[in-house]
Parts: C-alpha cells; sequence; structure tokens
C-alpha cells in the first residue's frame, strides 16, 4: 500500500467491543493529524467499526480466543489454557509481522493485545491493568504476574494508560502502581460518547425508565441478559437493553415494555444513558469511562470471577459513585432502591497528552519515510 500519509494499524482485543469502542478517540485523533488509519480486528470489535463508521478501512486480525467460564473460577480457567495463550500470541504477532508488510504500517496500536508488536516500526500498547488484580487465595502470586506483565508491555516502544495521572484516577491501583515502566504514559481516560455527537436523527422508540448495557465476551453476557429480561418481566418499569451483539440486527419487544436491541450506535447509546432514571451495566473500564464523560451514575454488576470489574465496581461503589452487586446477589427492584443517592462522577479529558505523543510519533515516521 502506498499512501502520502504515515499509516497506523490500530489494533483492539476482541473480547467484547469496550476496547473497540476505547480506541475511537485515537483513531478520530490520528486521521485529524494526518494519518491514514487501518484498523485491524475481529469478531464484534471488527463489526463495531463496520456498522458505526462504514468508510473506516478494516483489515481481519484473528485474535487469541478465549471464553469465559460460567462460574467464578476464571483463575482456574485461565490458567489451564496457558499454552493455547502463548501459542496464541505467538501466532498473533506474526500475523502482524505479516500485516505490517502488506500495508506499509509506520505505526501499531495495540489495544491490550500482547502479540502486536513489531521490531522495526514504532508500537504502542495501550492498557489500564498494569497491575493484574489476583482473586481471594492467589494475592501470592501477584509479584509475578506483574513482572510477567511487564516483560510483555517492555516489547512495546511506549505504553499508553487511558486514564488521568491524578492519584488513583479511575483506574485506583490497576495503573497507579508504585513504579512504572519508564515509557509509559497517561494519556486520559477515553470514551467514544466524549465527543459532540449529533441528536438522533430517528429514535427506535422513546427513552424508557431503565437503560441496560451490556458488553464482554460469552457466556457471561448472554447470562446477564437472560437474567435481567426474567426480572423485569415481574416489574412494571419499561426497560431498553441495548446487547452488545455488534453482528445482529435483532430487535425484540418484550410484554411490550422492554425492547431489546442486539446493537445500538454511538448516538443512541449516549442518548439514552442521558435521558434514562437508572443504567444497568458491567463494570468494565471501557463502559465506566462512557459513564465518566456523561457524568451518570450506574448499577454495576461485574462479571463474576474478573477481578478487575470486581475490584473497580467494590472502589467506585465505596466512592459513592456507582452502586454495585454481584450478579448471584442481583434483585432488580432492590438495586433500584439501594442505588438512590450515588452521585456519579464527571471525568473530562482535553485529549491533549494524546495529541502530543501523537504528533510527536508522526513526525518520526514522516522522517523515517523521508530516508
Amino acid at each position: 500500500m502506498k499512501t502520502s500519509e504515515p499509516i497506523t494499524l490500530v489494533c483492539p482485543l476482541d473480547w467484547g467491543i469496550g476496547h473497540a469502542s476505547r480506541c475511537v478517540p485515537i483513531v478520530n485523533a490520528l486521521r485529524m493529524q494526518g494519518w491514514n488509519v487501518i484498523v485491524a480486528a475481529d469478531g464484534r470489535p471488527y463489526e463495531f467499526y463496520r456498522y458505526e463508521y462504514p468508510k473506516q478501512e478494516l483489515l481481519r486480525f484473528p485474535g487469541v480466543e478465549i471464553r469465559y467460564p460460567k462460574g467464578n473460577s476464571m483463575i482456574l480457567a485461565m490458567a489451564a489454557r496457558v499454552p493455547r495463550l502463548v501459542a496464541g500470541l505467538r501466532d498473533e504477532h506474526n500475523l502482524l509481522k505479516k500485516l505490517v508488510i502488506e500495508t506499509g504500517a509506520n505505526l501499531v496500536i495495540s489495544d491490550n493485545r500482547y502479540g502486536c508488536w513489531h521490531p522495526h516500526v514504532k508500537s504502542v500498547f495501550m492498557t489500564h491493568q498494569l497491575n493484574i488484580m489476583m482473586p481471594s487465595g492467589f494475592e501470592f502470586a501477584s509479584s509475578l504476574l506483574k513482572r510477567i506483565n511487564y516483560s510483555f508491555i517492555l516489547k512495546f516502544d511506549e505504553c499508553w494508560i487511558p486514564d488521568s495521572e491524578d492519584e488513583g484516577g479511575l483506574s485506583g491501583r490497576l495503573s497507579h502502581c508504585l513504579r512504572l515502566p519508564d515509557h509509559c504514559h497517561f494519556i486520559g481516560p477515553l470514551s467514544r460518547l466524549s465527543a459532540p455527537l449529533p441528536e438522533p436523527a430517528a429514535l427506535p422508540c422513546p427513552a424508557a425508565e431503565i437503560f441496560v448495557l451490556l458488553s464482554g465476551p460469552e457466556p457471561q453476557r448472554s447470562i446477564l441478559e437472560t437474567m435481567l429480561i426474567d426480572q423485569l418481566r415481574t416489574t412494571s418499569h419499561t426497560a431498553i437493553i441495548a446487547g452488545g451483539r455488534t453482528e445482529s440486527d435483532e430487535t425484540m419487544i418484550i410484554d411490550g415494555r422492554i425492547k431489546l436491541f442486539a446493537r445500538l450506535g454511538s448516538d443512541l447509546v449516549k442518548y439514552y444513558i442521558q435521558k434514562s432514571d437508572h443504567v444497568i451495566c458491567r463494570s468494565g473500564y471501557s463502559t465506566l469511562m462512557d459513564l465518566a464523560a456523561l457524568g451518570k451514575t450506574a448499577i454495576l454488576i461485574p462479571t463474576p470471577g474478573q477481578t478487575e470489574q470486581e475490584y473497580l465496581a467494590l472502589r467506585l461503589s465505596k466512592m459513592n459513585v456507582h452502586y454495585s452487586v454481584a450478579q448471584e446477589e442481583f434483585q432488580l427492584s432492590e438495586a433500584l432502591s439501594e442505588s438512590k443517592g450515588y452521585k456519579g462522577l464527571m471525568v473530562q479529558n482535553d485529549y491533549m497528552v494524546l495529541n502530543q505523543r501523537l504528533k510527536r510519533l508522526y513526525h518520526q515516521a514522516m522522517a523515517f519515510r523521508a530516508r
């Protein structure tokens, strides 16, 4: 591929759509600075960009396949898959090198894809988990896991943390560690909802009392969807459910009060979050950044066994930002009542640091191309 502009490969993790959605501000900033952007993704992230940004250049780029367990044994499930994960990272890295040759990319930005670095092309790793939380009983392995995590991150030229550098920030101990690698840079929280979006041209339905925003990998996404529908049907509340299934156009009306959409565009997600009385969602970091961009409070249901989400939900609950409840203990009426009084949190990003990092990389790429 021959273009006058430097080329960036943006590679979001495909465990749900959160990593893809939080890359939107990066894609926008790259374009504004004159980069030719190619999103290399698979699964729901690929469909997310194909649906919301039909003019965006896309490449299929399969990632390391992972499926969450139905129960709470996440750490054991991951440990059992270590050989497959290592092989998957090797395959991902080799395929990335082929994509760099095919596209002529001058920069690779990887959102939590550990294999997406290149020895001869500037490579950036983005993560909010420098410190990976271990479940109760496995804390002894935290130090070892942190060293392993850092060993992968140090293969990249830069590490970007989507949070503010202020003490604790939004991610708390996940990113605000005692010592970070020297190539780490806080770029501020990223949200696809932070930019001004036009009012939806047409609403598929009026705003409801409850807006449910589903996300994350299977089977837990479907488990939560079924549980919430079952409980909603026992009440008189109106609800809209955004299913997070970007590969489908399915819509469904249940009992005349519950509207289920497999996917909704960012403009509609923003509209319904702002207009609904209550928001129910996972405590994934990308979702929390979206809520913070709008200053909206929510009822958080962490994905069972995902220690990162459990930590974030508990931390924000203690800060009186969002009400949090475990999935197995969730009761809709109780959650709606208990969530009253939580204040939410408004966090805005002027994207100054991000633009400075990209400007520096742009000049480096242009100088290299001029050789």
